[in-house]
């Protein structure tokens, strides 16, 4: 006979509304290739997807607005080059 296991139910957490608006505005940067545009482009779609997502999000504070263009700002950056800074550590090892 098989050996009977105690299943527990995990609750799912919710996503809160700004973490929504933060995962659609990534969504959205990464489909709308904002990542490679010119700069007057970026600040121009940015300025229309964050009119977009307070229309959307009415729940969120313009602080929070004003942390997911802070949060999608760096999100569209090329990544930093680190100068040497892992290379050196692995020859002092």
């Amino acid at each position: 006979m098989a050996k009977q296991r105690n299943r527990r139910f995990h609750e799912v957490a919710t996503p809160t509304p700004f973490e929504e608006a933060r995962d659609e505005l990534f969504r959205q940067i990464i489909q709308c290739g904002v990542i490679g545009a010119d700069a007057t482009h970026q600040a121009e779609w940015f300025h229309d997807t964050m009119a977009y997502l307070s229309d959307r999000y009415p729940e969120l504070a313009p602080p929070q607005v004003a942390e997911l263009r802070t949060l999608g700002d760096r999100f569209v950056q090329p990544p930093k080059r680190g100068e040497g800074g892992e290379s050196s550590s692995a020859t002092a090892a």
